[in-house]
């Protein structure tokens, strides 16, 4: 496949309700996308946090109801998930047997409580901790956020890629003639993005023309971003927004919060929250289809949760998933 670099080609990111941002890249985004034969669709559902949360379940057959409607190519969950183990069969063989194609991505958290990646793979029963998968005309490809080695790690969770996956990164993105779409657990960009973000960025940018889009979940907002040509979507958390113990208040029964402790540091959400992405050829446009919701119990600004300046409370901190629209449109038109 060649694209021609010579034209370029305009987006237009609309966020319904909230005016308009225009991009602009390499018209060979814009010839990928036109390869599709049909729009491909496919389901998102990030930080469920099944063993924080009482009704983790619950909310993961919300998604999956709402994927029997939409009917998707694949269905994928950005990790911070569930604990691998016996106690969550039920919530993992759920999102598993709902659709044949079911991805995972291995968020920080899945690991806590002395579980392994390799119980991930085996329990998820996912392909390897990175890995990429052809989905309807698409190449996927699942990174994994929590490689040690970065130098300036500070303590905590790890948030690095290294350098053997991003060879393979480079790899695959080089030998790609679909479009590809990026997906990890820690951002690449933007608030909380991993250590090597600036290193991931400029490899992310050398093949912007090949690369739709790039999703993380993580940080439990609803935001998006364009750096070097390529743009970044954090998508929102199903269940909560994180305040942690400063701000430790009750949202629900006494009786739930004694057998779920860690929910007195979040602000929950409502309803479950997840999105549908859509890869449209014939109308040129990728769009975001989420949800709305509203705050169960005191909202982090009637906490006073002092949230990053970077972050305005009620548009990238908010229960929702707002909808959004980038139209591939001719420079000039």
């Amino acid at each position: 496949m060649y694209l021609s670099p010579s034209v370029s080609r305009r987006y237009f990111l609309r966020n319904t309700g909230m005016g308009a941002m225009a991009f602009t890249f390499p018209q060979m985004i814009f010839s990928a996308v036109n390869l599709l034969d049909r729009p491909v669709k496919l389901g998102l559902i990030a930080d469920l946090h099944q063993d924080i949360m009482h009704d983790g379940l619950s909310r993961m057959q919300a998604f999956v109801r709402e994927m029997e409607v939409q009917r998707p190519d694949a269905i994928i969950q950005l990790g911070d998930f569930a604990y691998p183990n016996e106690k969550n069969r039920p919530v993992i063989d759920l999102f598993n047997n709902a659709h044949r194609e079911s991805l995972h991505v291995i968020g920080n958290h899945d690991t806590d409580a002395g579980h392994t990646k390799e119980q991930c793979l085996n329990i998820w029963k996912m392909p390897a901790p990175y890995y990429a998968k052809d989905i309807a005309g698409i190449k996927i490809l699942v990174l994994d956020g929590n490689e040690t080695g970065s130098p300036t790690h500070k303590g905590g969770y790890v948030s690095y890629i290294g350098k053997e996956q991003l060879a393979w990164l480079e790899a695959e993105l080089e030998a790609a003639n679909t479009p590809v779409l990026i997906i990890s657990h820690q951002p690449l960009a933007g608030t909380i993005a991993v250590d090597n973000a600036t290193e991931i960025q400029d490899l992310l940018s050398r093949y912007a023309s090949k690369i739709m889009l790039a999703v993380n979940g993580h940080s439990h907002i609803d935001d998006l971003l364009c750096i070097g040509r390529v743009s970044y979507l954090h998508l929102n958390s199903a269940s909560y927004y994180w305040v942690g113990g400063k701000y430790e208040h009750l949202s629900y029964s006494a009786d739930i919060h004694r057998d779920h402790p860690w929910i007195s540091h979040t602000c929950p959400y409502r309803d479950s929250l997840f999105a549908t992405l859509i890869l449209d050829p014939e109308n040129q446009t990728i769009r975001l289809e989420g949800r709305t919701s509203a705050w169960l119990g005191p909202s982090p600004a009637k906490l006073g949760s002092n949230a990053s300046p970077d972050l305005n409370v009620g548009e990238e901190i908010a229960p929702h998933i707002r909808q959004r629209t980038i139209e591939l449109i001719a420079a000039g038109e």
